[in-house]
């Protein structure tokens, strides 16, 4: 893999144990890049937009983002990061165990590029993050400071 396209990895996700599966098996699937954890929408938008925030930091970087948190849930961070410059064209992913169709669309219509349902069963949880992992390794991020034009649908 080239190290140039490496994806830095932004995991916010309040649930311990879905972090660890995540992040272990990302590793497994041969992801070695930075990986960020944070607990909670709050924590979220602090590194994003906060007195020490990490803007510099977003280049290459991928968001994978849990629906229902305690103090900022997902959906209002989503909608944070698409209508600001700086973090619009951050790719974010929600990884969440929420399946509602209603749910879903809200995500793609606040700007999310990626929705996957988490299963519940350990086994495909597991399977879906391992092939998360490959897809992580072949995707192609827009470099950072340049954000792409953006028609009014949104169009990724």
């Amino acid at each position: 893999m080239n190290t140039e396209q490496s994806v830095n990895i932004l995991l916010v996700e309040d649930d311990d144990g879905h972090a660890l599966l995540v992040e272990k098996n990302l590793r497994r699937a041969g992801l070695v890049n930075g990986f960020t954890r944070l607990r909670d929408g709050q924590e979220a938008l602090d590194y994003f937009y906060g007195d020490e925030s990490a803007q510099g930091e977003s280049q290459q970087l991928v968001v994978l983002l849990d629906v229902n948190m305690p103090r900022v849930n997902g959906v209002e961070v989503l909608r944070r990061m698409k209508q600001e410059a700086s973090t619009a064209a951050i790719p974010v992913i929600m990884l969440t165990t929420t399946d509602d169709p209603r749910e879903i669309a809200h995500c793609y219509e606040t700007g999310c590029n990626v929705y996957i349902t988490k299963p519940v069963e350990y086994d495909d949880f597991i399977e879906a993050v391992r092939r998360l992992g490959f897809f992580l390794q072949v995707v192609k991020l827009p470099l950072a400071g340049r954000v792409a034009d953006r028609g009014e649908n949104g169009s990724r």
